[in-house]
């Protein structure tokens, strides 16, 4: 994993100071506005946004900023900050860097003060990206797919209930809802970042933000692209924006994460990359075909919390050593763990389902309940981690098995013919997050 940049701060005309960070020495300039809930420096833990910003530096210098109350910035009392004050702040950390003219990605809440930013100094700007965003969402006649205000009061609510643990989630990047060690990460971002009660406040400030009076004047090249079944701000938003900006091109991909780093990213970025520089160079990792295991401890949670935090850990680590000695004996690749679980892969299907029987029953020897889930596929190698359709599905599948079981998908039964492995049908199901329908199996034991 690439090392983390430097976080620099800038100072605000009233004393305030502002971080950013920057990455990349690309010909470009661009401008990351992003509104998550996980403050700058903990986004570079996990692979996903590190993927983002790696692939956005082989042809851009990115700049990366906290805006005031969040994180390394200013911790303000009032989430209530007026655009003219966002646009102060972007203004502060473009002149700290030394763009004359910058580029902008402005995803989900960060698209409206990036309008903003772009209606008040056009000249600045070069390009501009709008991805999983929104002019307004607080509903009207206009905005009929936005928040009614009863509705907006409970999101609030909920957030401010909710605010560490996690579980927005569910929301912003439904396709991880199963990853336990990417919710615990989300809520750890959510507890560094801000208090439940600012944080709710400002999600609030995010909705009821409206710039649809300065769509029709902004005049830079601009590249709309949403997910069509994006749970925070539904496709309509950003099919308004394309239909009131002048020239805006639209892109409308297959989805339900808001979060621009989870899910396809890379679909994502190809788009992003053509709009700024006129040609797709792609990811760059190696892409071969794989055989992908998961395995998943079943009630891992529930289990920890009867058997306390000494014990549990002494248990889930010789968990651990029994997983590596049981990859190192198959020739399976550690990916990494999942939290309570494994991501491998290995160059044959036979030496993947072997491997999680014997881990299955090394576990059940110590009180644990492991189930697994095989599927063989292309995946990308980069990073020290893997990405693809085929580790989804991997994924999903092992969600399906229930507890001591290994279920595989059709293609890998295809692939151990002839071997002395025997399944157990399991018929059609629809797997989530991935199209079509999936034939499954069991591993007869």
């Amino acid at each position: 994993m690439s090392a983390t940049p430097t976080t620099h701060y800038t100072k605000m005309s009233d004393g305030a100071s502002v971080a950013y960070q920057t990455f990349g020495e690309g010909p470009l300039d661009l401008l990351v506005f992003q509104a998550l809930t996980v403050p700058m420096d903990l986004l570079w833990e996990e692979p996903g946004p590190v993927r983002v910003r790696d692939r956005l530096s082989t042809f851009t210098r990115n700049i990366w900023m906290e805006f005031r109350g969040w994180g390394s910035s200013e911790r303000d009392l009032s989430p209530q900050r007026s655009l003219d004050e966002v646009v102060e702040q972007i203004t502060a950390v473009v002149d700290a860097v030394g763009c004359d003219r910058v580029a902008v990605l402005a995803c989900g809440g960060g698209g409206p003060g990036a309008i903003r930013y772009i209606a008040a100094h056009p000249e600045r700007v070069s390009a501009l990206v709008l991805f999983g965003t929104y002019a307004c969402y607080v509903r009207d006649d206009e905005c009929p797919w936005g928040l009614p205000a009863a509705t907006l009061e409970w999101l609030v609510g909920r957030a401010r209930e909710v605010w560490g643990t996690g579980a927005m989630v569910d929301l912003v990047a439904p396709s991880r809802t199963g990853d336990d060690r990417f919710r615990e990460w989300l809520g750890r971002g959510e507890r560094l970042a801000s208090s439940p009660d600012y944080a709710a406040e400002r999600i609030r400030a995010r909705y009821e933000q409206d710039v649809r009076s300065l769509l029709a004047d902004l005049r830079v090249p601009t590249l709309v692209i949403h997910r069509r079944d994006d749970r925070v701000y539904r496709v309509h938003a950003g099919r308004y924006l394309a239909e009131h900006i002048a020239g805006a091109k639209y892109v409308e991909l297959p989805g339900e994460d808001n979060y621009f780093f989870v899910g396809d990213s890379d679909a994502l970025l190809d788009e992003v990359e053509e709009h700024l520089t006129g040609t797709r160079t792609g990811a760059d990792g190696d892409v071969v075909v794989s055989t992908v295991l998961f395995t998943d401890i079943v009630n891992s949670t529930q289990q920890a919390a009867a058997l306390g935090h000494r014990p549990w850990s002494k248990l889930s680590g010789e968990h651990d050593a029994l997983v590596r000695a049981a990859l190192h004996r198959h020739r399976g690749q550690e990916i990494k763990t999942t939290g309570d679980g494994f991501l491998a892969t290995f160059d044959s299907a036979g030496r993947a389902i072997r491997c999680a029987g014997d881990i299955i029953n090394a576990a059940r020897d110590i009180g644990l309940e492991v189930r697994a889930g095989v599927h063989t596929g292309e995946v990308e190698f980069r990073d020290n981690d893997i990405s693809g359709l085929a580790v989804s599905i991997a994924k999903r599948v092992c969600d399906f098995a229930s507890g001591g079981r290994i279920f595989v998908t059709e293609t890998v039964r295809g692939s151990v013919v002839g071997s002395d492995i025997e399944f157990d049908d399991r018929g059609a199901h629809e797997l989530k997050g991935v199209p079509g329908t999936w034939h499954l199996l069991c591993v007869r034991t």
